[in-house]
């Protein structure tokens, strides 16, 4: 019993500590990667370009065939065989191998296997992109959550300051020093800061919803993120350029990549196209055979025959042939009926109906669109980078700013909050000075949260993975 007290201790604390167990921003980035819908669906896209890859290997190789049939032929016919006509009801067989190969066709198969290779290269980057994406989305919903508990805190500690202001109120009404439409006052924005802290509750229950949904947890219970320690960004201005992060970005994106990868597959299917004015060089080879059970083996037997008689009546012989007919077996006609043939075939197109020039526009207007699809991406990430570049610095300077407006409130607050314990101001404008304070801690705490995502964002263009 004691053994089995202790086990089941043991099993309810390890159980406890895996609920306890508290997600960080990797962990949520890596969980969303293994399970995301999304990206299992692209990693099957690639498998699906792997294979495509794959077969254009061994489309260079020869191919190998073997054949066979039996027939049943009843009534006149043509034996395959003695190629003789035959009355009688018979069974036939065909026995083949073939083989054949390309040894020239324009270098179509040799660009095809290119073409399909950089196609499975464009699948891979398309695949990290889609990574790369959730990963995005990740770190925004998780610095929103920390950033809605960090607000409901303050407005949890809001809320105990006004208890106190409370209670402050109602002995100096008790006391007579101030009248009682200063305690409803006070009742009045307690009312209202619990209400405010509701919206923030709320608020938090949803930006934790949406990154439980983002992860698609089978279970939210017990689902709670880490809360890392986000340094002081005073001095923490970006130094980068534009133009430089564009210049790292454009070799480390894989939007890039992928983009960079479809040109090249265009251009090699243009050299396919192209291939199919050539002339076309292939070998076949092939061996057969055959049965037929109308077929027989015969041979000449020597033997003598009576052709006369002498005058005296004597008989007079002579030596002769006659013919001997007996059944062919399968596997003596097996051996005997086998064939085997080698073949060169070439083929020069001369006019196929157009169908190879326009082979030929259509992979050149494919290479001209897939140009201008790189350019386009790499004009949609340099905007991208321009706007995170830009957001970053505003969030910067109004986190600067909110910082320094902050340390001012905060020591107009003490100093309210002091003339307001003594009953020198009214609880209107120590209410005002308060809620001065809340706007300035939510002025820092959105500036903070808004730089830290897109400097990280620009640290991503740059190549770096996505941590707090």
């Amino acid at each position: 019993m004691q053994t089995y007290t202790i086990l089941i201790i043991v099993f309810l604390l390890g159980f406890n500590l895996q609920a306890q167990e508290k997600w960080t921003l990797e962990s949520c980035i890596n969980h969303a990667i293994t399970n995301n819908i999304q990206i299992k669906q692209q990693e099957l896209n690639t498998k699906y370009y792997q294979n495509l890859e794959r077969q254009s290997k061994f489309s260079i190789l020869p191919n190998l065939n073997t054949g066979a049939n039996q027939t049943y032929t009843f009534g006149r016919s043509i034996d395959p065989y003695t190629n003789e006509f035959s009355t009688d009801n018979f069974r036939s067989n065909n026995f083949s191998v073939n083989s054949s190969m390309t040894i020239f066709g324009g270098l179509q198969k040799i660009n095809n296997v290119r073409k399909s290779n950089f196609d499975l290269q464009a699948s891979i980057q398309d695949l990290q992109k889609a990574k790369n994406d959730i990963a995005l989305n990740i770190a925004a919903a998780y610095l929103q959550v920390l950033y809605n508990e960090e607000m409901f805190k303050a407005a949890e500690l809001q809320l105990g300051v006004t208890k106190l202001q409370h209670d402050k109120t109602q002995r100096l009404v008790e006391a007579g020093s101030l009248a009682k439409g200063s305690l409803l006052e006070v009742d009045a924005q307690i009312a209202s800061e619990e209400l405010q802290l509701i919206n923030l509750e709320n608020q938090l229950l949803i930006s934790n919803l949406t990154l439980k949904q983002i992860l698609d947890l089978d279970s939210v219970a017990n689902f709670n993120i880490d809360k890392p320690i986000i340094e002081n960004l005073d001095g923490k201005l970006i130094v980068y350029s534009v133009d430089q992060i564009f210049n790292e970005a454009i070799t480390n994106l894989p939007q890039i990549k992928s983009a960079e990868y479809k040109v090249k597959s265009s251009e090699a299917d243009l050299c396919s196209a192209k291939g199919g004015m050539s002339p076309r060089l292939s070998l076949n080879a092939g061996w057969g055979t055959g049965y037929s059970e109308a077929r027989t083996k015969g041979q000449y037997v020597p033997t003598t025959v009576e052709i006369g008689y002498t005058e005296s009546g004597e008989s007079v012989f002579a030596d002769s042939y006659s013919y001997v007919s007996e059944n062919y077996p399968f596997s003596e006609q097996f051996k005997d009926n086998a064939s085997t043939s080698l073949s060169f075939n070439l083929s020069i197109p001369i006019f196929n109906n157009w169908q190879v020039n326009t082979n030929i526009s259509n992979a050149k207007i494919s290479l001209l669109n897939s140009k201008l699809s790189l350019d386009l991406t790499k004009q949609q990430l340099y905007k991208e980078i321009q706007q995170a570049y830009a957001d970053a610095i505003a969030a910067f300077r109004k986190y600067n700013a909110a910082t320094k407006a902050l340390a001012s409130i905060q020591e107009s607050f003490r100093y309210t909050q002091q003339k307001f314990d003594v009953g020198m101001v009214s609880s209107f404008d120590f209410n005002a000075a308060k809620n001065n304070l809340l706007k300035a801690e939510s002025d820092v705490l959105q500036a903070k949260y808004e730089y830290v995502f897109k400097s990280k964002i620009l640290d991503f263009y740059r190549g770096d993975t996505i941590k707090l």
